[in-house]
């Protein structure tokens, strides 16, 4: 099966002229104002005067690091857990399809790390397709996070609670791409996925 075209979605642009400022490494902001107490106080609330944790592994690049999506569904008692730790668990995901039943309430919960730099302004932007028809885009901020420490080991962030649809049209397979973008226009990862509406 070939990957969904989601071309036909258009990204949402920042005509607001803001233009992001330089970014700084973790060791940069430790090393700014020193003396200035305020601003130690402010970095302190950020996490950067705490042990930060070593990188997922040596020489990992990778600013945001997820390490797993669970989707939880109020028709069932465990939630289905996306485990992003490796790439051949995320190529996998492109051809299966989880069962949710129809009207069924569900929502995302996000666990990820962030290493290197403070990440500005995360979002979750996930578009959706069923037989080839872009039917949803969904666009959540996530927020800002410094990198994490030994007291706050990984963030997890939970979306919105959605129903999913139903009805004899509505039932069958949806296609989805999802999308970690911060507001540098990154993207940290790129996820295809998708789930089967079936009969209540």
């Amino acid at each position: 099966m070939s990957e969904p075209d989601f071309n036909d979605f258009e990204e949402s642009t920042n005509d607001d002229k803001y233009k992001v400022s330089e970014k700084k490494t973790v060791d940069e902001y430790k090393k700014l104002d020193a003396e200035d107490e305020s601003l130690a106080k402010w970095k302190e609330s950020l996490g950067l005067s705490s042990d930060v944790l070593p990188l997922e592994f040596p020489g990992d690049t990778r600013k945001v690091v997820i390490q797993k999506i669970q989707l939880l569904v109020d028709t069932e008692k465990e939630p289905i857990t996306f485990d992003l730790t490796n790439e051949t668990t995320i190529k996998e995901l492109a051809s299966k399809r989880y069962k949710v039943k129809e009207k069924s309430i569900y929502k995302l919960r996000i666990t990820f790390k962030v290493q290197h730099e403070i990440i500005t302004g995360l979002r979750y932007v996930q578009y959706i397709k069923k037989a080839g028809i872009a039917v949803d885009k969904i666009d959540d901020h996530l927020g800002s996070y410094a990198p994490n420490t030994k007291q706050k080991p990984f963030y997890e962030v939970e979306l919105p609670e959605s129903e999913a649809p139903s009805g004899f049209l509505a039932r069958g397979n949806y296609s989805a791409v999802s999308k970690f973008i911060d507001d540098d226009k990154t993207t940290h990862l790129t996820l295809n996925w998708g789930v089967e509406i079936v009969k209540k």
